[in-house]
């Protein structure tokens, strides 16, 4: 059974089980990868949310990828990827300043796009709670070696694979840029306020390579070339605390 209530509501029922917000994984340990992207075709993929991508270079944008091993008392453990956009705020300039010495608008944020995760409870909660994009997936991921690894099937099709090369460790990060996430669900696009405590975090320019299959996404990060770029940034983080609060219809 699944809550009726609005995606403002305070708590929802999934499966039986109240969840109640805001949620609070406090043990996740996180591998990720930044691009520059063709903003063009950036925008493209993200068209139907009627949000805009931001610039941080002049028809640059930005995207992510990320996997992710957390657990939840209540949502319980589970294996995720995720596919991110850095995007504005409607009437927010498209152009947030060169990179690397960029201002942020107000209210930008990261698009989740796509968000496999493989298992059913926090597919429905993540969806039903928050909106979020999240689809049933066979997510293998590997933190333990020297390079973390993560690989995405969906119905029998390879999505993306993507190795990821930590750098030296980055000591004194507690606490990430403030950026809200926004998703788009049955064509209404909400704003999620989120806040994560990282620990034991390694960083390094470039240092990911990813690898694509046949299932439409990988279509879609070919459109971006992914297949060939080299990440801007890469890195993990050892132990996240992530907040989730309740979300809201985003401004049109």
């Amino acid at each position: 059974m699944t809550s009726a209530a609005s995606p403002r509501a305070t708590a929802h029922t999934i499966q039986g089980e109240r969840v109640t917000l805001p949620v609070r994984v406090g043990d996740a340990a996180v591998a990720w990868a930044m691009f520059a992207v063709p903003a063009p075709a950036a925008q493209a993929v993200i068209a139907y949310s009627g949000l805009d991508v931001a610039e941080p270079l002049p028809g640059r944008a930005v995207c992510s990828l990320m996997f992710a091993r957390r657990a939840h008392a209540v949502l319980g453990p589970c294996h995720e990827f995720a596919v991110a956009f850095l995007v504005r705020p409607p009437g927010a300039p498209r152009r947030a300043g060169a990179f690397g010495r960029a201002r942020r608008p107000a209210g930008a944020g990261a698009f989740v796009h796509w968000l496999p995760v493989d298992r059913r409870f926090p597919l429905e909660a993540g969806r039903t709670i928050w909106g979020l994009p999240e689809e049933l997936a066979g997510i293998r991921i590997d933190l333990t070696g020297r390079i973390k690894r993560c690989a995405v099937r969906v119905g029998g099709l390879t999505a993306v694979e993507l190795a990821v090369r930590p750098g030296p460790p980055v000591p004194g990060i507690t606490r990430a840029p403030r950026l809200d996430a926004y998703s788009c669900m049955n064509g209404v696009s909400r704003r999620i306020p989120w806040r994560v405590a990282p620990s034991r975090v390694r960083l390094r320019l470039g240092g990911a390579k990813v690898a694509l299959g046949d299932h439409p996404v990988a279509e879609e990060l070919r459109s971006l070339g992914l297949d060939r770029a080299r990440a801007l940034a890469a890195g993990v983080v050892g132990r996240a605390a992530l907040t989730l609060w309740a979300a809201e219809e985003a401004a049109g």
